[in-house]
């Protein structure tokens, strides 16, 4: 995408840093990182201080004000105004690919992968929903759900872009902040 990227590990690897990419993962060994490495409060400041966040699954648990079914020492960095609930959609096997119309991102509908993925249960009023999708829920019943939010320097998806492929809304990403 014409982009040079590196990985942040470290507080100092922040320096020049414009766009930063919280990934899919296990939301909970993401938080016990971003302690051990030092890292909590440098990208606390860095999305406060107005820098572009972008979290993919477990990095929109990551970014989310509330966890609903989280750890008690995980974090939840408050950068974007949304309540999630970890595996939302299931367990492992509950796992899916749906089309998603994403308001921004043209080119059609996106076929993406949602593994283990937190639900968005609240939306602040300051936040935009690009996109949901409708599923059967394991407890029963069909909903629609956010899976792709922005507000102000934030975007967050309940799925992973990237397994399949398109690299689309990482495009609306870089272009948007």
């Amino acid at each position: 995408m014409g982009v040079e990227s590196r990985l942040v590990k470290l507080p100092a690897e922040l320096k020049g840093v414009t766009h930063l990419v919280i990934p899919g993962g296990e939301s909970t060994a993401i938080s016990l990182l971003l302690h051990s490495s030092e890292l909590l409060e440098p990208v606390a400041e860095f999305a406060a201080g107005g820098g572009a966040l972008f979290g993919t699954c477990a990095g929109m648990i990551i970014l989310a004000a509330e966890i609903i079914d989280g750890r008690f020492d995980q974090v939840a960095l408050g950068a974007i105004d949304i309540t999630v609930r970890r595996n939302g959609f299931g367990r492992q096997v509950n796992s899916f690919e749906a089309d998603l119309a994403v308001q921004g991102v043209s080119g059609g509908p996106m076929t993406v992968a949602f593994i283990r993925a937190p639900v968005v249960t609240r939306v602040g009023p300051d936040v935009s929903v690009l996109a949901s999708v409708r599923y059967e829920f394991p407890d029963g019943g069909t909903r629609e759900a956010p899976a792709v939010c922005r507000s102000k320097n934030v975007l967050v998806s309940s799925f992973h872009p990237e397994v399949t492929g398109d690299d689309r809304l990482h495009k609306l990403f870089l272009e948007s902040f």
